[in-house]
């Protein structure tokens, strides 16, 4: 029901926005791996409450879309009683990591998963619920940077921006599939809206804004030269993706959707984590 690989879209930039922290307090070493550990805690399980309630408030219309219905719940592989567990379980999971970190993330997790799970219920009423996806993922670099210094620094809001705007680019690209499905079931998006094509120049124009979000990130940070390559990357990767979806073939939808944005997520956060490892080490390099 929930593929744990999902995790990698939004969990590289989690822990950017945790490194981009402890480079700003000073590189202390102290608790580092504890905090990152509860990180990758709180975000696999948020994502798994986030999945599994998507899935079971979807069940119903994914039973009728022929793309969806065949997956566990509209398909009786597991039962919604089930689904309605696991949410609790990982729930509390989440809540217990929060409460590892600091009393401001316990503070916060109900809203946390609160936006995390709003997201499932806005295609029924608007079409900017790929911006609302996007901001369910966003918010993970300004949770994780709360996670490391107890409080949150504006800068890392550039971060939540670029994360926002890059996820619902992707996520219109990956509802053109749906077009016809979208219309017959009165669901909102900007592909029924706008139209493939129309969306697509949205897409686009959505990942210019990542770009822009990230070079602003970059110079609030004072970053290096890896860094500023990193956004050189993820900007060659978004160009590939937006090369292999055309409103008249849609044919590589899925390579565009997992393949090109996982690499995207991965490669930002190596390049950007090995800046601010060469920085801590004395050997940064300076555009």
């Amino acid at each position: 029901m929930i593929k744990f690989e999902h995790s990698v879209f939004a969990l590289p930039f989690a822990l950017t926005g945790a490194l981009l922290a402890w480079r700003d307090a000073g590189f202390p070493r102290e608790g580092l791996w504890t905090k990152l550990l509860w990180i990758v805690v709180a975000m696999i399980s948020a994502r798994s409450v986030a999945m599994a309630f998507n899935r079971v408030l979807d069940a119903d219309v994914d039973a009728l879309n022929p793309r969806t219905m065949m997956r566990h719940l509209p398909a009786g592989l597991l039962s919604r009683g089930f689904a309605w567990g696991f949410i609790a379980f990982w729930s509390v999971v989440f809540t217990f990591a929060a409460g590892r970190l600091n009393p401001l993330c316990l503070l916060l997790a109900p809203v946390a998963l609160g936006i995390v799970m709003f997201y499932s219920f806005t295609k029924r009423f608007t079409s900017l619920s790929h911006l609302v996806l996007g901001l369910s993922l966003g918010i993970a670099p300004a949770a994780a940077w709360i996670a490391m210094r107890g409080s949150l620094d504006l800068r890392i809001l550039w971060l939540t921006a670029a994360v926002t705007l890059w996820t619902a680019g992707f996520d219109i690209i990956y509802s053109c599939q749906d077009f016809e499905f979208d219309h017959e079931a009165g669901l909102f998006s900007l592909p029924r809206r706008l139209g493939i094509a129309g969306a697509l120049w949205v897409s686009r124009s959505l990942h210019v804004g990542m770009l822009l979000s990230l070079l602003a990130l970059g110079a609030s940070f004072g970053l290096g030269t890896f860094a500023w390559v990193g956004v050189a990357a993820v900007g060659g990767l978004l160009l590939w993706e937006h090369r292999l979806v055309r409103a008249g073939d849609l044919s590589r939808i899925d390579a565009a959707f997992f393949t090109m944005n996982g690499y995207v997520s991965v490669i930002f956060f190596v390049f950007w984590a090995f800046d601010i490892l060469l920085a801590r080490s004395g050997f940064g390099l300076r555009p």
